[in-house]
């Protein structure tokens, strides 16, 4: 059994000793073949870098011949530039000193005629010397003579010319000046009269007086009966709902619509018609259609004033300030619509502005929103002007439109050309004959308490309203007061008559002093 291992064990001994030195011997060769191939591939990659070092070498030789002739041309080329710019600068150098010879000979010329006239006026100053101290002599002489003439002294003599000279010409500066006095008045009052005459030739407006009714046509008596209600419930229902005064008399077919507020009487008017054509007359459908006639001439205002706003090409405007100008159609002054005038008086100032040289667009703006305060009266206490002033303030308005407000109504200083025009086109605007209807008590209460006003002062013979009452003419005694006085006595009327009466436009105070010298020939 030991035997036997001990046979196996020496047979793998011996095999496995003969494996190994095939093994040795098969990786020998193949290391050999191995070495071959490399060296093989070496030898190529070297004959390939020498012959890429050959080609390199060429490419080098090639650029460094191109590099050299490309050296020796820009060389040339150099050389001749430099050559064509140091004859270009001979030449110009050679031209300056031409020029500059040119130069020198002509200085030399001019400094040798200054010279000559330096001379000249050398021997003209000594020449004027001399004849001065002849003049100053023989002056000296004449006021001897004339002294020894006269009888005065120097100083005496000036003195006495120097006085009549003074005389004399205090009544030629005196004529001067009134000639340019009544010369630039008449030439004013022909500039004015200029503008105003085109204003009002180029101005073709419509106008209306609003009264205090409206009409409203009925098709039958029965409507009236359907209009007063049971009780009178729906008329009254109408004339508290809308602010207004109904009146159903006799007239046939008619009924009256009567309010101070043209707002609300328009509104009234248009409810009335509208439910007389639906037939529904009651309470409630009275409320509803005034609503809707309510918010109908709300969104009217505003579109009107839209309207004229971009007619009359004044800019952009707050919508509040374009719904207040559309209000204007239905507020009446003096029996004149707010909004005819308002318009006129735009168009006026626009006129008169570009005559006067001034801003076009601004004046016709100032004259738009100069009354927009009477859009508010009706709603706020105050007058017109201080509430329109206030929202214009409110919405930014230029400084010129809020001076305009003021100032047509006297309570600020005319500050500006498109101010003057506005303010001279509400008077033109508000004179114009037809334009304003006033009731007769009214009136003569005026013209009666302005005639009172003058003859209270002292010194006053008579005192007459004319003219519509726009104009009192004032007759003083001339022994009592004189010119100076009569001047004062305008000026203190004129300020009681601004202070105590309400008028439109203005009044003109004429005092009238005269004095008389009478005698007979027998």
């Amino acid at each position: 059994m030991l035997n036997e291992i001990l046979l196996g064990g020496g047979t793998a001994i011996v095999s496995g000793v003969v494996g190994f030195f095939i093994s040795k011997k098969l990786t020998s060769d193949n290391f050999e073949v191995y070495t071959q191939q490399a060296q093989a591939k070496a030898n190529v990659m070297e004959n390939e870098a020498q012959t890429l070092l050959e080609r390199a070498r060429l490419k080098a030789s090639e650029i460094e011949n191109e590099a050299h002739k490309n050296y020796d041309s820009a060389k040339l080329r150099a050389k001749e530039d430099m050559s064509q710019r140091e004859d270009a600068l001979i030449r110009k150098e050679q031209s300056f000193l031409r020029l500059k010879e040119s130069e020198e000979e002509s200085l030399e010329i001019q400094n040798r005629a200054l010279q000559s006239k330096k001379i000249n006026l050398e021997r003209n100053e000594k020449s004027l010397a001399s004849l001065k101290e002849k003049y100053e002599k023989k002056m000296d002489e004449a006021l001897h003579l004339m002294e020894y003439s006269a009888g005065m002294t120097q100083e005496e003599a000036k003195n006495t010319l120097l006085k009549k000279i003074e005389y004399k010409a205090r009544g030629d500066i005196a004529h001067i000046v009134r000639r340019y006095e009544n010369e630039a008045r008449e030439e004013g009052e022909r500039k004015a009269n200029y503008i105003l005459a085109q204003a009002t030739s180029r101005f073709a407006g419509e106008f209306a007086s609003e009264r205090l009714t409206n009409l409203v046509h009925l098709e039958n008596d029965e409507l009236k009966g359907r209009i007063i209600g049971k009780e009178g419930r729906n008329i009254k229902a109408l004339e508290t709902l809308m602010g207004v005064d109904i009146i159903i008399d006799d007239t046939p077919n008619a009924i009256l619509v009567s309010s101070f507020n043209l707002y609300r009487r328009a509104i009234a008017t248009k409810t009335l018609q509208l439910l007389i054509e639906d037939g529904r007359i009651q309470p409630a459908r009275i409320e509803e259609i005034f609503t809707k006639v309510s918010n109908e001439f709300e969104s009217k205002i505003l579109s009107e004033g839209e309207e004229l706003v971009v007619e009359l090409n004044v800019g952009v405007m707050h919508p509040e300030l374009m719904k207040l100008i559309g209000r204007l159609r239905y507020r009446a002054s003096y029996g004149q619509n707010a909004l005819a005038h308002t318009l006129e008086v735009a168009h006026l100032a626009g006129i008169m502005a570009a005559e006067m040289g001034g801003d076009v667009a601004l004046a016709k703006r100032a004259g738009l929103l100069h009354d927009i305060g009477k859009a508010l009266t009706h709603d706020h206490d105050g007058n017109h002007v201080d509430l329109g002033a206030e929202i214009c303030r409110r919405y930014n308005e230029d400084e010129v439109v809020i001076n305009a407000i003021f100032a047509h109504h006297g309570q600020e200083e005319i500050l500006s050309i498109e101010c003057g025009a506005v303010c001279a086109a509400d008077a033109l605007s508000a004179a114009r004959p037809g334009a304003r209807r006033e009731v007769l008590e009214s009136f003569l209460k005026r013209v009666t308490e302005i005639e009172d006003i003058a003859s209270t002062k002292s010194g006053v013979k008579q005192a007459y309203a004319i003219n519509a009452g726009r104009e009192i003419r004032v007759i003083v005694n001339a022994t009592l007061i004189n010119d100076d006085e009569s001047i004062l006595m305008a000026r203190e009327i004129a300020k009681e008559i601004e202070e105590r009466v309400q008028y439109p436009g203005e009044v003109k105070v004429n005092v009238i002093r005269e004095s008389r010298a009478i005698e007979f020939a027998r």
